[in-house]
């Protein structure tokens, strides 16, 4: 059996709408899927301690989150009839208001769009070795707790 090797799903900054629009694109002219989901994260102007985030600074330990984020992809390739699936998640800063994550899948049925999403971004919170650091207002900053 041949193991697939880890791809990177990081992305530096931001993730646009051109990125997010291309990728989706690529998936107009294959006619054996009926349904897409998309999930896009995106980094919240959250109050702190009276405090507002203007910013997350994202790190990781790459290597390893990269291996997490294609186990999460194999399982719910197994679990789900996904014909596709796109992760990709920012490294560095991203400002409040743009997207820090975003998960694309497809499949021939749209039930299990919306399955597979849900399985995929909550195993990707609980799993995936990804740090955030909240950068304040005023420049002050505290690493972000997931919840």
């Amino acid at each position: 059996m041949e193991t697939k090797k880890p791809k990177n799903v990081f992305h530096e900054g931001a993730i646009t709408s051109d990125f997010i629009g291309n990728s989706i694109y690529k998936h107009q002219t294959k006619i054996n899927i009926g349904a897409h989901n998309i999930f896009l994260g995106q980094v919240r102007a959250d109050e702190i301690d009276g405090k507002t985030v203007s910013a997350i600074e994202y790190t990781a330990y790459e290597d390893m989150a990269n291996q997490k984020f294609h186990d999460i992809r194999e399982a719910a390739f197994e679990k789900f009839d996904l014909t596709c699936m796109h992760i990709y998640h920012s490294l560095g800063t991203v400002k409040a208001g743009e997207i820090c994550l975003f998960v694309f899948v497809s499949s021939p049925r749209r039930k299990v769009v919306f399955q597979a999403l849900e399985y995929i971004v909550e195993a990707i919170k609980a799993d995936v070795p990804v740090f955030g650091k909240e950068i304040f207002e005023d420049d002050s900053h505290q690493w972000k707790v997931n919840n």
